[in-house]
């Protein structure tokens, strides 16, 4: 708790209480506070077990960070975890970060997500912003590795669209389709952006889980479409309830009027409600049957957002 309570006032406005219950946090990393060129998310969950014997749970959020700069990166926290075991590291790593875009800034171009802006960081005109954070071309701009000996599926999934909700003239709503690859994700966002509503909101954010059978793991990602760290905590909430084969997207279409952490809760609440209906998840409690410390994790999160 004393350490909670030093990051937050060292990091300000950079430091974000997702959970507190469950001790989920976010926070935003950049080169360069005044002019940033590059900036990452660092999402973390501290275990009972933290830090005397187990390390957090953490996960990296930056749309440039892939392949080996994201092993790399990963290592070094590690590797800072196993010199400094039984201490408090968050610190640390926040700093390691920053140490690795200072870096990454010295050598080359801005990154590409400085050009987004969120409406935390200008809300002086709606207009501005709305354009400001309009994918220029949301199909092509995606980066996918699809592996050559991958089968081709050339179907389109079925699309389904969640409830909206509205809060304070801004709505919120979700879209979901069953996928098996990367090539039918693709797919479903080209279809999402025929849509003409859908390709005027103010954002898209989106997640994936798929199962790969054969290595017995994963295949995610996610996109925050200019709302910063909002990609990877729908993909947090896609790994608690322990959903597979399946795809997220949440439109957001700004109303003028801030609603600080409150838009989390509706993109989260939206995700959560079609993934329900459309049966991929009763409830978050079922889902972590078999999860074991993790379940607490789950009610606690679910309580907190209602």
């Amino acid at each position: 708790n004393e350490e909670i309570e030093a990051m937050a006032a060292i990091y300000g406005e950079e430091w974000c209480v997702i959970d507190d219950c469950a001790k989920i946090f976010c926070i935003r990393i950049s080169d360069d506070i005044d002019d940033p060129k590059w900036t990452l998310c660092l999402q973390v969950m501290l275990p009972n077990e933290y830090p005397g014997t187990a390390p957090p749970i953490y996960q990296l959020n930056a749309p440039w960070l892939k392949g080996q700069e994201r092993v790399d990166l990963s290592n070094s926290l590690e590797e800072i975890y196993i010199q400094n075991i039984g201490e408090s590291i968050l610190y640390l790593w926040v700093e390691k970060i920053r140490d690795v875009l200072i870096q990454k800034s010295q050598m080359t171009e801005p990154g590409p997500d400085v050009k987004k802006k969120t409406e935390e960081e200008d809300v002086e005109c709606e207009d501005d912003l709305i354009l400001a954070c309009q994918p220029e071309n949301p199909v092509k701009a995606l980066d996918f590795d699809i592996s050559e000996n991958q089968p081709e599926i050339e179907e389109l999934p079925p699309i389904d669209h969640g409830i909206p909700i509205t809060d304070r003239r801004s709505t919120f709503q979700a879209h979901l389709a069953p996928v098996v690859c990367p090539k039918q994700v693709k797919m479903v966002l080209a279809k999402l952006y025929e849509n003409k509503k859908i390709a005027s909101a103010t954002h898209n954010i989106y997640a994936y889980r798929i199962y790969c059978e054969d290595k017995q793991t994963f295949l995610q990602d996610c996109e925050d479409d200019g709302e910063t760290a909002a990609g990877g905590r729908l993909l947090h909430l896609m790994e608690i309830l322990n959903v597979r084969n399946v795809m997220v997207v949440v439109s957001r279409w700004y109303g003028g009027i801030l609603l600080g952490p409150d838009r989390f809760k509706h993109i989260n609440n939206c995700a959560r409600n079609i993934l329900v209906e459309k049966n991929y998840t009763s409830s978050p409690e079922e889902s972590s049957k078999g999860l074991g410390k993790n379940k607490k994790v789950k009610k606690d999160k679910k309580r907190s957002e209602h």
